[in-house]
């Protein structure tokens, strides 16, 4: 016997029962961000695997281990892009928008990481990724804070996450912050995960972010990073500090806190939750101020974020803030008995142009009176219109409530839309 087909581990299906959450929270995401001034643009998901390879950095997780990478007929070695924010620079270059220009873009869809699927973390996952250039101030650094943080109040959101900042400095100070670091971390090797043994020299501020105990006791008494910042950075991080002490975000300076891709410089964020156990961050971000010039196009300031779809949806469920209301069901349904003739789905166009937001389906298919409005009642539908030769004869329309205790009414088509008007 063949071997039943299914989804491939860690890519998972959203069925209709889902989406209805996902559309809702899509459009808080959607609204905020023109409420900024953001523009959406739409990138593929397939890209050469140099450019991950040279923007996010040969040495990390996500190049090492992660990429879904092949070669294609004509030779060239292709990956499912792993996150966005590469691709969005890429574009950028490729299309001449950032030259004397400041833009304010974000884009959307599935990204691809081969790790090891766990509630919260898939293999295909969907993220949000929100991409400012052209601006060196930390003003731009607020503004995408702040309208993080205006998403998570419309959401409910705000009680449940908390705000982690940090200042990773310029390139010249992560060099000495660096060098200081590798020093202190071979003075404790043998205490170290063997992660963070094979980082120790490629990667070291990796080696703050480990999830081991035994590496995070060792790092007690590591060299702080702050105390190797210069003073533009310095000056950077506290005039961001003030915007968001002005706006009354609370966060937390944590100076552990570097995200794993290389491309990062100065400012870098997580909002985080306790909510959903060791898969903690909602959405992180930062500066990268050398990613454009380092992808072959003119020095250009950047900063920008990524939120977890799954994440934000798994996040509203166990906080129980989904809306009670939203569902996929609809309105009406329409069933048709005897020789009607095409008069039942005409009928429903005119229903449709006249009600431009109802939800109506007919029960398509034939079978019984008694079949088809148990199809009706199945479909969630307030009220079910019935359809036979009668009410094609005199041009009207039996009106049956599904959910409520009201008697059956035959109504003309202009009765009908104030019935449904009222009812809605």
């Amino acid at each position: 016997m063949a071997k039943q087909l299914q989804a491939i581990r860690g890519m998972n299906d959203i069925l209709p029962e889902q989406t209805a959450v996902w559309s809702w929270l899509e459009s808080h995401v959607r609204h905020t961000l023109a409420q900024y001034g953001y523009r959406e643009m739409r990138v593929p998901i397939v890209e050469f695997t140099s450019l991950f390879a040279r923007g996010i950095g040969e040495n990390t997780d996500v190049v090492e281990k992660e990429m879904y990478t092949f070669v294609d007929r004509g030779g060239d070695s292709l990956t499912l892009r792993p996150e966005a924010t590469a691709c969005c620079v890429r574009a950028g270059i490729e299309h001449g928008l950032f030259h004397n220009q400041q833009q304010r873009l974000w884009t959307s869809g599935p990204m691809f990481r081969y790790e090891r699927p766990q509630k919260g973390r898939y293999r295909q996952f969907h993220q949000v990724s929100v991409e400012t250039f052209g601006m060196d101030g930390p003003d731009i650094d607020a503004e995408l804070i702040l309208l993080t943080w205006s998403l998570w109040k419309k959401l409910g959101l705000d009680e449940h996450v908390t705000l982690e900042l940090n200042s990773l400095g310029d390139l010249e100070c992560r060099q000495r912050y660096r060098d200081a670091l590798i020093a202190y971390l071979e003075q404790h090797i043998d205490a170290l995960d063997e992660d963070s043994k094979r980082r120790m020299y490629a990667n070291p501020l990796r080696v703050l972010d480990s999830k081991d105990q035994g590496t995070q006791a060792v790092l007690v008494d590591a060299p702080k990073l702050h105390d190797y910042l210069d003073g533009e950075s310095q000056a950077h991080f506290e005039t961001l500090c003030t915007i968001l002490d002005d706006a009354g975000v609370k966060y937390i300076v944590n100076q552990r806190l570097v995200r794993g891709l290389d491309y990062y410089n100065r400012t870098v964020f997580e909002w985080t939750t306790t909510a959903l156990g060791s898969q903690g961050t909602v959405c992180g971000g930062g500066r990268y101020d050398g990613l454009v010039e380092q992808l072959g196009g003119k020095p250009t300031k950047a900063c920008g974020f990524a939120m977890g779809m799954e994440r934000l949806v798994l996040l509203l469920e166990t906080c129980s803030l989904v809306p009670k209301e939203l569902s996929t069901t609809v309105d009406v349904a329409l069933v048709t008995f005897g020789d009607v003739g095409t008069y039942g789905m005409m009928l429903s166009e005119r229903l449709r142009v006249a009600c431009p937001d109802l939800r109506l389906q007919v029960c398509c298919g034939g079978g019984s009176v008694k079949s088809q409005m148990k199809r009706a009642d199945k479909s969630g539908a307030r009220i079910a219109l019935m359809v036979g030769e009668d009410e094609k004869r005199e041009g009207k329309v039996s009106v049956k409530y599904l959910r409520e205790d009201k008697p059956q009414e035959v109504l003309t088509f202009e009765q009908l839309i104030a019935t449904i008007v009222e009812e809605r």
